[in-house]
């Protein structure tokens, strides 16, 4: 193993690591010249610019061929300067760590040189990308080609791209054949809904989980001090705890509609007890097409800000041009992103959420609905995040939690949200019932979740959910929804809450929205239509202020309440004994299809806190203004105004 140098050890790992910028190209064959324009000025500019922790460049992409000239892999077809040696000694020089971009499972080349690494579909067909996580990839390829990385750039870790969520089902002969010798099973399933389905996916699940821990530990073994992230694993795709050696989690979120992907991905990658970060791309536009453009600064401010709310690190993606150089001009960029995030590091780099609202992500639902190994792209998780979304623009303080992650803690949280899963462990489901019946409060929302609870709930279901058009009335308005609603029978323990009328006219028939009913000394109640996956598609403020009213009817009293705008995400988070309120706008076109950039998020404010404490604070402060901010207080409640958030602002409690 190569010795590492002085400068190597003055730098950050990853766990202490705050703000990155990250560069990739994914070579090809139209990779003649390599490095032509890579200079070490260019890598010092960049640091000069936004005096990162970390950068990580491209070393292989998914399309397999190596961006340095690598002895053991498949380099692209031409060099001028090798610029992974020359990003090496400029990021060494200024105490800078230096990560790699890696593609594991998602490899072109090498399927194509070895057809016999390749993963076979349910057709038995050669997949042109992906490799067998069952194959001699990773001990042929991946492992020593990381090695080399370690030895002869002595760089600090590796941001293994293409990994998990490109994991997919495998056919290959020696596959089934262990298929059946592990689970009995003879008739291998070959699509969802077939017998068996669920037992093979999980089969090829842990096929996964066995590569990603034998290259972590095989590398670790190598040099313990080398770091390793694997692009969304033990993520929203991946939603289990952490079963490998992983240093760090990670991942890069949605291009577009960014801030909504980081409102939850932040929150899956939150409660795992790891140290972790959140990439956004600087440049936005049609997947597939050539054409995109840079996002502004203030748009990437406000990406950040979700992530920063949430204790997280944060990252910046920035394409490198075919010869691996940079882009000049948006280095000014990078410089506005890293100021705006490094004001905020000290108060909420590695804050922990204080227990609200829990909204329960179940693993074991999840699988059971996954076509694929890792990944959440058949809309598995838009209901959930329908949920979030309604929950977040009410100002609530909300956590994604496994079922893992409530072991023991169930009694922590004050409500407890079960968002539209047709399926839960049944010792899961006895905890949830047994914190209900302890005084916890429980909802579940759409059809399926509320069967899970048909007898505490107290009602009787009639016939099956029709899916049609409703409108759901709250305070004497009406929202349209196109969801599938069950119909039930009031029992005497139950009342109801809201109503879904047949047409736009509170005149017509119309059904139970939802209930509440006691259990023990808690409280329970579902409603009764799908309420998720109309919020992200078709969202109405009657939907989201329903939603709202019968969460203020489970819990009068959370820790924190604001008024002002439904434009604002509260996250109540906890650092060196220190209570802070995150109040992060999400106004703007973010998610606006038609809108690739802007460069305006319309401030928000006054808006008026309460936030219920058990002693008066000595001092209230807005971070990172340092303004003091007076406040009255009255039977255990600060009461205040804060008159302006432009992007985020933290009221820090002391």
């Amino acid at each position: 193993m190569g010795k590492r140098s002085a400068a190597a050890r003055r730098r950050l790992r990853r766990a202490e690591s705050f703000f990155g910028l990250h560069f990739d190209f994914h070579a090809g064959p139209d990779c003649t010249q390599v490095g032509r324009a890579v200079t070490r000025r260019m890598v010092e500019r960049i640091i000069d610019a936004a005096s990162p922790d970390y950068i990580q460049c491209d070393c292989k992409g998914h399309r397999g061929l190596s961006s340095y000239p690598t002895r053991v892999g498949h380099a692209a077809p031409g060099f001028v300067r090798d610029p992974l040696r020359i990003f090496r000694d400029a990021t060494a020089a200024r105490g800078v760590a230096l990560y790699v971009h890696y593609s594991g499972v998602w490899d072109a080349e090498a399927v194509r040189r070895h057809p016999s690494w390749a993963r076979l579909d349910e057709h038995g067909k050669r997949d042109k990308k992906i490799t067998s996580v069952f194959g001699p990839y990773v001990d042929r390829l991946m492992i020593p080609q990381l090695r080399e990385l370690c030895d002869d750039y002595d760089v600090d870790g590796v941001w293994v791209d293409g990994d998990g969520w490109s994991a997919c089902l495998d056919y290959r002969p020696d596959v089934l054949r262990a298929f059946r010798a592990a689970t009995g099973i003879r008739s291998v399933p070959r699509r969802p809904g077939d017998p068996h389905f669920f037992a093979f996916a999980e089969f090829c699940r842990e096929g996964f989980r066995r590569y990603l821990r034998h290259y972590v530990d095989a590398l670790h073994r190598h040099r313990r001090s080398f770091q390793i992230g694997s692009n969304w694993t033990f993520s929203s795709n991946m939603p289990e705890c952490v079963s490998a050696g992983v240093d760090y989690l990670s991942g890069d979120f949605s291009s577009t509609d960014s801030v909504n992907a980081a409102r939850l991905e932040a929150r899956c990658l939150a409660p795992q007890r790891r140290p972790w970060d959140l990439m956004a791309w600087s440049f936005a536009g049609k997947w597939g097409m050539p054409c995109r453009s840079s996002k502004s600064a203030v748009q990437l401010q406000q990406e950040a800000a979700v992530v920063l709310a949430l204790g997280g690190g944060f990252q910046a993606y920035f394409k490198q041009k075919r010869d691996g150089s940079i882009y000049p001009w948006q280095t000014k960029l990078m410089g506005e992103i890293a100021t705006f995030c490094r004001a905020r590091q000290a108060i909420c780099h590695r804050a922990e959420s204080v227990p609200q609202v829990g909204l329960i992500l179940s693993s074991a639902a999840y699988y059971r609905i996954s076509p694929r190994c890792f990944s959440h792209w058949h809309d598995e998780l838009v209901p959930l995040a329908g949920v979030l979304r309604a929950l977040l623009d009410s100002q609530y303080s909300v956590e994604v939690l496994l079922e893992a992650h409530l072991a023991g803690r169930m009694g922590r949280y004050p409500l407890l949200v079960v968002p539209e899963w047709a399926y839960l462990p049944a010792a899961f489901k006895r905890d949830l019932l047994s914190y209900a019946a302890g005084g916890g409060r429980l909802l579940a929302i759409g059809p399926a979740s509320a069967g899970l609870f048909r007898r505490p709930l107290g009602v009787r279901f009639v016939g099956e959910p029709r899916k049609r058009a409703w409108w759901i009335e709250h305070g004497g308005r009406l929202g349209a929804t196109f969801s599938a609603c069950q119909a039930v029978r009031l029992g005497k323990a139950a009342r109801g809450f809201g109503r879904l009328f047949a047409e736009n006219d509170p005149r017509s028939p119309a059904e139970v929205a939802a209930s509440v009913a006691r259990w023990g000394r808690g409280r329970i109640a579902a409603v009764y239509f799908d309420f998720g996956e109309r919020y992200v598609r078709a969202a109405t403020a009657v939907a989201r202020d329903f939603l709202a009213a019968l969460v203020r009817e489970l819990w009068r009293r959370p820790m924190v309440e604001v008024a002002g705008s439904h434009c604002v995400d509260v996250c109540l988070m906890q650092k060196d004994g220190r209570l802070s309120v995150n109040l992060v706008n999400t106004g703007g076109p973010h998610a606006d299809a038609a809108v690739r950039v802007h460069d305006e998020v319309p401030p928000v404010g006054p808006l008026r806190l309460v936030v219920r404490l058990p002693r008066r604070p000595r001092r209230i402060r807005l971070v990172p203004a340092g303004q003091v901010l007076p406040f009255t207080w009255r039977k255990g409640e600060a009461s205040l105004t804060v008159d302006r958030v432009g992007v985020h602002e933290v009221v820090v409690v002391e």
